[in-house]
């Protein structure tokens, strides 16, 4: 296993003890690290799910505290009583203070005025006030008129009637309103000591002869005003304006109810989503980190004890994504066994020929009859070729997998090329070797005759070349090797028959094996390298087809041939 650092010495020219440098972690190291340093937290996934739920309801459930419609509706139904009540005022006012004066005509009797406003107002919180018709403040149930002068009056709150908690979170409720805006900013209201109409809109237009209200924001108790004016008349003669104003405290608690009803509300979900979310994550989280661990174990090389966990019974993607890793983990360490094994056929089969080839030259070097040592020459001659023959077919089978995934799948049309081979064949062949006949199922130059596969064409030549060369060789002089072509569902299967002696009984799986050989009798030894057939199944199988052999019987129930079928997917 490669270690994660690097320690470096130097040794100086002087003779001083060698430096040590200081040890640089591999990326690798530096990306293990910070992921142990993750596992005892929170996983980032599981922050990103619970940030996007927690931010879409927050977004939610600050949407909901701007109770604007809401607030402007019992403010408009605060105004309608409030106008209401005026006019129900001023008409007692017009009939009870008014005097009718042979002289001035009618007028408003202040002190009448000021005990009937003292009296209609006792029953509700409303503030009342009586100005004249020059706009002078005759009457405000607010103020109190004695021997000592005017004394104003407040209503205080109860003793007692709210806890710490209840202040806290009012104190609380006030802080967010006021940072998050959510309350609408009327003007200012502002009372000078000496009252007259002209302070007030509402009054000057209630003069005027007609009604008015206004809404104007409480510094003091950081709230809102709500006034109503109205004209006080008799006969259609404007005898003054009724004031009433209440302030916005029922309407503060209503709205503020409804808002904590909805931070309750809020903050139940929130937690469910907040639960919920740490449970969907954990189900996403959880198995994906145990595949990564997984795959840890897999990377740094601890034997094939190290399993993928198995997690398709979930039938989502993870459940995919793990059976696609363990598909991996397990095509991983077959293409590990098959280099092995590879390797070590490699190195039996160049064995063989180095062993004859140092027994040749070493006996050349002692024997001394000219004639002798041209037949050792001649034997090492043939080893050199055989092990060049052997190096070409190894190197040409062991790229064959990275070469066909950088290649491109292009159509290729089987039934031309199987022509094509031959004809060639036909115009090379000497005199007594096998003839060789193409049957396909339609002419050349249709679809059904070209047979079109994808794949990658100088590959499949090089199957189709090795499948008939192998046919040649355990064909009797004057044979006949039958290839045909046809289309069988989506698939394009060719096959390729001989007259020779058949496959040995037990062998039709081995024949595909590397390095087995099963050679005509007479062949000279060390012509073939007993990969052809091998890497020929390797490149049909890379072309998601599959090769097989098997023995033509005859009417006696002997062996009469081979056959050989593939069978490439048209797609």
């Amino acid at each position: 296993m490669v270690s994660d650092t690097v320690i470096a010495t130097a040794e100086p020219q002087d003779g001083s003890a060698p430096s040590e440098t200081k040890a640089t972690p591999s990326p690798s190291a530096a990306y293990l690290g910070m992921r142990r340093y993750r596992r005892g937290r929170l996983s980032p996934l599981t922050l990103r799910i619970l940030a996007v739920n927690v931010l879409a309801l927050g977004l939610l459930g600050l949407g909901l505290l701007y109770l604007g419609e809401y607030e402007a509706s019992l403010i408009d139904t605060e105004l309608n009583a409030l106008k209401t009540q005026s006019e129900i005022f001023a008409a007692a006012l017009g009939e009870g203070a008014v005097i009718d004066s042979f002289s001035e005509g009618e007028l408003l009797a202040p002190e009448l005025g000021r005990q009937m406003m003292r009296r209609l107002v006792e029953p509700t919180r409303t503030r009342a006030r009586l100005f004249a018709a020059d706009g002078t403040l005759v009457a405000d149930t607010r103020m109190l008129r004695g021997p000592g002068g005017v004394v104003q009056i407040k209503e205080l709150p109860p003793l007692g009637s709210e806890n710490f908690i209840q202040r806290w979170s009012r104190a609380v409720y006030g802080w967010t309103r006021d940072l998050l805006s959510i309350t609408e900013r009327y003007r200012p209201y502002s009372e000078r000591p000496v009252q007259k109409a002209d302070d007030y809109p509402e009054v000057r237009q209630a003069l005027a002869g007609e009604s008015a209200r206004s809404v104007r924001g409480d510094p003091e108790e950081n709230g809102a005003v709500l006034s109503v004016a109205v004209p006080l008349q008799r006969y259609r003669q404007v005898l003054g304006a009724v004031m009433l104003s209440v302030d916005s405290d029922d309407i503060e608690k209503a709205v503020r109810s409804v808002r904590f009803e909805i931070v309750k509300v809020f903050l139940i979900v929130l937690a469910i989503t907040v639960l919920l979310s740490i449970y969907l994550a954990g189900t996403i989280a959880r198995p994906i980190r145990r595949l990564a661990r997984a795959a840890d174990r897999v990377r740094s090389g601890q034997a094939r004890k190290a399993q993928i966990p198995d997690l398709t019974a979930r039938r989502d993607e993870i459940g995919d994504l793990s059976g696609a890793m363990r598909e991996m983990t397990n095509a991983l360490w077959q293409r590990m066994d098959a280099i092995e094994r590879f390797a070590a056929d490699v190195a039996h089969e160049i064995k063989n020929p180095l062993t004859s080839l140092r027994s040749a030259v070493e006996t050349a070097v002692r024997v001394d009859d000219p004639t002798k040592q041209r037949r050792l020459l001649a034997v090492v001659l043939e080893d050199v070729q055989r092990l060049d023959r052997l190096i070409t077919d190894i190197s040409d089978a062991s790229r064959l997998d990275s070469e066909m995934s950088r290649i491109e799948p292009e159509p290729v049309m089987i039934g031309r090329m199987l022509d094509a081979l031959t004809d060639l064949h036909s115009e090379t062949a000497k005199e007594g070797a096998p003839t060789l006949t193409l049957q396909l199922p339609a002419a050349l130059g249709t679809p059904e005759g070209d047979l079109v596969v994808v794949g990658v064409e100088d590959r499949l030549v090089q199957v189709f070349r090795n499948l008939i060369a192998n046919a040649i060789s355990f064909s009797p002089p004057g044979g006949s090797i039958r290839i045909a072509g046809r289309r069988d569902g989506e698939d394009i299967v060719v096959t390729i028959e001989d007259d020779g002696p058949g496959i040995p009984k037990g062998k039709l799986q081995a024949i595909f094996d590397r390095f087995y050989t099963e050679r005509p009798v007479g062949e000279k030894f060390g012509t073939h390298s007993g990969l052809g057939l091998s890497i020929s199944k390797q490149i049909v199988e890379a072309h998601r087809g599959a090769i097989r052999a098997e023995n033509l019987i005859g009417a006696g129930g002997s062996v009469t041939g081979a056959r050989f079928i593939v069978r490439l997917p048209i797609g």
